[in-house]
Formats: structure tokens, C-alpha cells, sequence
């Protein structure tokens, strides 16, 4: 039976106690039993690893280690989504986040209703994904194929490790081969109703193209269309199978 929204773990990795008591308290009222916390990072990889949480909130300012640094310690365990919560509130400490792995960016002081409206939205997408995944066709391109059925990307024969928001832009762009994509439409139909910015897509497309393309300065896959946006050119590198 596939789990109910408030059934998923939360992991919370803050060592403000008041702002975990704020969020334990705004999730149970939620309906939200299985939140668990940490304080530091080496309690957070811990927890990971016992309570396989479904989505996880992260402080970036920790005592042990930077939140950054910690998401890519995470990412190597497990792709679920990483909601940096903190009070860096730069475009570079953004652009930093999401280049470490995270899939959402909350600063602080925040309001604890919205930290919630994400998660949910971030775990109702997650549900999503298996019932939508068993209708999809295997993507091979030859250099590079991808499974939405595993989730799985295999680049040159090795797997390739693809956290879910970067996953999901790739299907994206197979599902609109040769097609300029605006950069507001890629944040309307990926990110969902949450607005992210010009930086987060640039991002992830930056990612995705050190994952599957050749020379990354140069890329034969994702283009960028100078004003308009991104294309996925296939009709000269072959079509999927």
C-alpha cells in the first residue's frame, strides 16, 4: 500500500533548538508523526542511514560541518529532496546550494506554514513519480539511456547517480525532444507553484550536462538558446528507442 502523505520521515538538522520545536510542533499539527532530528551533521548521516527519510530540511550553518558539504555527504546515500533552511540569503549562497545537490532554498526567519506547504508539495510529487514512471518509455540515446521505471541513468555504461530534481528535468527535456523550453515554462511544469529563479534551472541544467555530455563547455544535448531558453537536440545526436 503506497504510504499517505503524513506517513513519510522528516529529518530536521538544525542546532537551533526553538526553530526544532517550531517545526515538530507545525508538522505534528500537520498530521505529521515520523519527524525526527539532528543537530549535527555527523547525527544527520546517522539518521539517514537508520530512518531513511523521505525528505530532509538542513540547516547550512551546522557545528560539525556546513550544510553544503553535508548535502553532497548525503546525496552519495540517498537521492530524496533537501530543503536548505538558513539564514544565507545571497544569490551565490543559493546557486551554492543547489550545486551541492539541494532541491529548494528557504531563508530564514521563514514562516513555518510555508516550510510545510513545500514539504508537502516536494512528497506529493515524490508519490507521483512511481504511478506516472510505470506509463514511461525507456530513454536510450545511445552515449546515455534513462529508465524513469528505476530511475535510473546510465552514462557511457556506469550508472550515474541523479538526484530527483535533476531526474526530473531530464525526463523533462526527453519528453520535449527538439523544442526551445523558456525558462518559465521549465519552472512552471518542474518546480511546480513554487517560483526558484533563473539561477536554479542554470543550475541543474549545468549538472545535468557534466553528468551526460562529452565536453560540458561544448554540449551536443542541452542547448541554451541565447534570450529564449533550453533545447533538447536529438533530431542530430538520434532519437530514443
Amino acid at each position: 500500500m503506497a504510504l499517505k502523505l503524513e506517513d513519510h520521515n522528516i529529518l530536521i538538522v538544525d542546532d537551533d533548538q526553538h526553530i526544532l520545536d517550531l517545526l515538530i510542533t507545525i508538522f505534528e499539527k500537520e498530521g505529521f508523526q515520523n519527524v525526527f532530528i539532528a543537530t549535527t551533521g555527523a547525527e544527520a548521516i546517522l539518521m539517514t542511514t537508520q530512518n531513511n527519510p523521505h525528505i530532509i530540511l538542513l540547516d547550512v550553518m551546522l557545528p560539525d560541518i556546513d550544510g553544503f558539504t553535508l548535502c553532497g555527504k548525503i546525496r552519495s546515500e540517498t537521492d530524496v529532496p533537501v530543503l536548505f533552511l538558513t539564514a544565507k540569503t545571497t544569490d551565490l549562497d543559493k546557486l551554492q546550494g543547489f550545486s551541492f545537490g539541494g532541491d529548494d532554498y528557504i531563508t530564514k526567519p521563514f514562516n513555518p506554514l510555508e516550510v510545510v506547504a513545500r514539504v508537502k508539495a516536494q512528497l506529493r510529487r515524490s508519490l507521483q513519480i512511481p504511478s506516472r514512471q510505470r506509463r514511461k518509455q525507456v530513454y536510450d540515446y545511445g552515449a546515455f539511456n534513462i529508465d524513469p521505471n528505476t530511475g535510473r541513468l546510465i552514462v557511457n555504461g556506469v550508472r550515474v547517480e541523479c538526484p530527483t530534481q535533476e531526474m526530473k528535468l531530464l525526463l523533462y527535456f526527453c519528453e520535449h525532444p527538439n523544442l526551445i523550453l523558456s525558462k518559465h515554462q521549465i519552472y512552471k511544469d518542474v518546480w511546480g507553484e513554487f517560483y526558484v529563479g533563473d539561477s536554479t534551472v542554470m543550475v541543474h541544467v549545468r549538472r545535468l550536462r557534466e553528468k551526460i555530455e562529452e565536453d560540458p563547455g561544448r554540449p551536443k544535448w542541452i542547448k541554451t538558446i541565447r534570450g529564449l531558453g533550453y533545447l533538447f537536440e536529438t533530431s542530430t545526436n538520434g532519437d530514443s528507442l
